[in-house]
């Protein structure tokens, strides 16, 4: 018998339960992999806390872990036992020992990619790819604003911006953080707790703002992007780290200057294997080569994934966070 993180309820930290599990033998299309290391995500919380439902009780958490495959099911070609494999955003249920995932959730890992870097990088790196690549491509010489830089997402964007050659002004709190993320690759990096964030965008800017906005954060800097933003400009909210985004005027938009704003998601821009593949080989060409280092600075037992999750909610971490199964 092996371990998983369970929960019967949405609630805070201490819903979670640390049980036995038995993930069963994979079914046709299912792939058995045993965890080496799993990643802590915000979307996690989400589920936990009930602001994503969750489709049946009682059940598992996490997306995101890296290991060994065990065993293959009915119909699956290209992976076998001994594989080293990632799950960037699988079905819920990673927090656990062992998994059943479809074969079409997973990616190859290169050799030059350990067990923890996929597990800290997989869906923080997806997120910066199709942020940086997709949704509006960036290019050599644009300035960007990138809210949390020193978080998990965020110290990826940083070091992705400079192997871009793009401007990157982050915004982080506390000197730790800011000298966090000015050595992976931002350009300058402003102390949300001591500065004007909006001030400081126009003084960097010779008053001209940013051409686009990435905000993680949601609520709490939901204001300051719009003021941060040119005419013109796009703002990507792609998170709700401090909670969501509401009461929207849409007048605004018009008021500010025309801007352009987007809520997008990693499943949009993911949504097939073949797109994964290609998000995916370029993140790993990045790793392998030097130019992204996965920063794990917290790593919990996986009987502690209720920890962890309180240690990221209350903006206690840095980098990446993993469980060790």
């Amino acid at each position: 018998m092996t371990k998983r993180i369970q929960f019967d309820a949405p609630g805070g930290p201490e819903v979670l339960n640390y049980v036995d599990h038995d993930p069963g033998a994979p079914g046709p299309g299912e792939v058995l992999v045993r965890h080496a290391a799993i990643g802590v995500n915000f979307i996690d919380i989400y589920f936990r806390s009930g602001l994503y439902p969750i489709a049946s009780w009682p059940s598992g958490l996490g997306q995101e872990a890296a290991g060994t495959v065990e065993a293959v099911g009915e119909g699956v070609s290209g992976f076998a036992p001994g594989d080293r494999v990632g799950a960037p955003f699988g079905p819920l249920g990673a927090y656990a020992e062992l998994q059943r995932i479809p074969a079409a959730k997973l990616v190859r890992l290169p050799d030059g990619v350990s067990f923890e870097a996929a597990a800290a990088a997989m869906l923080k790196g997806l997120t910066v790819q199709y942020l940086f690549r997709q949704i509006r491509e960036l290019k050599a010489g644009d300035t960007v604003l990138f809210h949390a830089a020193a978080g998990g997402v965020g110290l990826i964007a940083c070091q992705w911006a400079r192997a871009l050659g793009v401007r990157l002004i982050g915004t982080a709190g506390g000197a730790e953080k800011c000298a966090l993320a000015k050595a992976a690759g931002a350009a300058e990096v402003i102390d949300y707790r001591s500065e004007d964030v909006v001030k400081r965008v126009l003084e960097l800017t010779d008053g001209k703002k940013v051409a686009t906005v990435y905000d993680g954060v949601g609520k709490d800097t939901w204001a300051a992007s719009l003021d941060c933003t040119a005419p013109r400009g796009l703002v990507v909210s792609f998170g709700n780290a401090s909670g969501p985004v509401d009461g929207v005027n849409l007048g605004i938009l018009s008021a500010k200057g025309s801007l352009f704003v987007t809520r997008p998601t990693l499943g949009t821009y993911a949504a097939t294997p073949e797109m994964v593949a290609v998000s995916s080989a370029e993140l790993f060409g990045l790793i392998a080569g030097g130019a992204i280092v996965p920063d794990v600075s917290q790593r919990f037992p996986l009987a502690e994934a209720g920890a962890a999750q309180e240690a990221l909610a209350g903006r206690r971490t840095t980098g990446s966070t993993v469980l060790v199964p």
